[in-house]
């Protein structure tokens, strides 16, 4: 896990070079809001780091368990709802991020196991990030 990510970026684009540990990517926004579309935009990055906590975290769990899981894909769309319209949720007024994730299992697993690696889907640390109380903190440098 790397211990700092590090975003810099052209005061006249929306262009971002992103460097994790070695890693590097590049974030954008689609052109048809004034970006170059060289990247991903920040919340499909957003979504990106959930599908792929929540496939390691339900092929680590498998793997434990010697399931026959084969693969995992996540499928992840996120959007923005009244908060009237979200029965579940604790937030009455205003908006609210909605994220909706399908997860596809491969492999010879039974209807238990199938149930128990969608409990585990929710248990990975970017979900319980997300689904947490979040403090951020920012200084200028």
């Amino acid at each position: 896990m790397s211990d700092e990510v590090v975003v810099r970026g052209g005061a006249q684009g929306f262009a971002q070079e992103i460097t994790a540990g070695p890693h590097r990517l590049t974030a954008d926004e689609p052109q048809a809001v004034g970006g170059g579309d060289t990247g991903p935009d920040p919340y499909a990055l957003l979504l990106a780091s959930l599908g792929s906590c929540t496939s390691m975290t339900i092929g680590l769990y498998a793997r434990r368990k010697q399931w026959p899981l084969e693969s995992v894909t996540v499928r992840l769309r996120h959007s923005r709802i009244h908060a009237k319209d979200c029965v579940d949720c604790e937030t009455r007024e205003g908006m609210l991020d909605r994220i909706e994730r399908e997860i596809e299992l491969a492999g010879a697993l039974s209807d238990e196991q199938r149930t128990r690696l969608l409990e585990i889907a929710s248990r990975c640390p970017v979900h319980r990030t997300l689904a947490g109380e979040i403090d951020i903190r920012t200084r200028l440098r």
